[in-house]
């Protein structure tokens, strides 16, 4: 089956690009108003028309996201980590991208929840920022506890603490070089405080290393939370079609399947990926 990118792609004005850690940069994009409402969890395939050193799309995590009379403006937070996101890092206010999008699975926070534990590992936070103002925006009528774990190897590579502290109810911060919270890995001071958390009304959402994910299910596995993170995947399509982004699953029948990261995910059922 073809399917063709370009039948989803808009064009978007770069409002903003600024570097707000070493390396990292978060990104406020102009789009359309016909641009669909993006859900927390779901990602965007990022272009650049005619540069030949960019030929595929860049999957990003939507980060934050307003409608607006005229048109909407989409946010992304995101690490130079090769050629191409060195070169979104360079673009400037005015300048042109092709977005694709949103796509793929969001976090889903059942109408039981009242407590939300947020784990996020480095620039992991993207989504998880997302997905605070999210639930933030549901206003009075839903009540919920939301601490929010936050972690990086150093206090150079936290990315919009300030932003998340005010909206969520708790924030532990750590980093591995003890140069900034807790010394040592996120999944340590929560492994300490996730024992007083009920059962039955709490849910995990999480996104970052795969090391930090691994862990978590470790813990998990004593403490039978509801779990939902969000896979970090290279992907070539973002629609399905590539098979690039596939990861080992238990299927509805306990055998090993394959889904893809990219249409069934980003965002897993913990319980449900395999690592071995």
């Amino acid at each position: 089956m073809h399917i063709n990118m370009r039948q989803f792609t808009m064009v978007g004005l770069v409002e903003s690009n600024s570097e707000v850690r070493e390396g990292h940069y978060l990104m406020s994009l102009r789009l359309p108003l016909s641009f669909d409402l993006p859900l927390p969890g779901q990602f965007v395939m990022v272009r650049l028309e005619g540069r030949k050193d960019m030929l595929l799309a860049r999957p990003f995590s939507v980060s934050g996201f307003c409608r607006e009379e005229r048109d909407v403006r989409i946010e992304i937070l995101y690490r130079v980590a090769g050629q191409g996101t060195r070169l979104l890092a360079n673009l400037g206010i005015g300048e042109e991208v092709n977005i694709s999008g949103p796509f793929g699975r969001p976090f889903e926070i059942p109408r039981n929840i009242r407590n939300v534990i947020l784990v996020a590992g480095g620039v992991g936070i993207a989504p998880l920022r997302y997905l605070l103002a999210c639930l933030q925006a549901q206003g009075p009528e839903r009540t919920l506890c939301i601490d929010l774990f936050m972690g990086a190897k150093t206090v150079d590579e936290l990315l919009e603490v300030e932003t998340v502290r005010g909206l969520c109810d708790n924030l532990q911060v750590c980093t591995d070089d003890r140069s900034m919270g807790h010394p040592g890995r996120v999944t340590e001071p929560l492994e300490n405080a996730i024992k007083s958390y009920p059962l039955n009304d709490t849910l995990v959402c999480a996104c970052g290393p795969v090391g930090m994910i691994r862990r978590l299910a470790e813990i998990l596995a004593r403490y039978p939370l509801a779990c939902q993170v969000s896979l970090e995947e290279r992907m070539a399509c973002g629609l399905g079609a590539c098979l690039g982004c596939a990861v080992a699953v238990r299927g509805d029948d306990g055998e090993r399947q394959y889904r893809r990261v990219c249409k069934e995910g980003p965002v897993f059922d913990l319980r449900d990926i395999l690592w071995d």
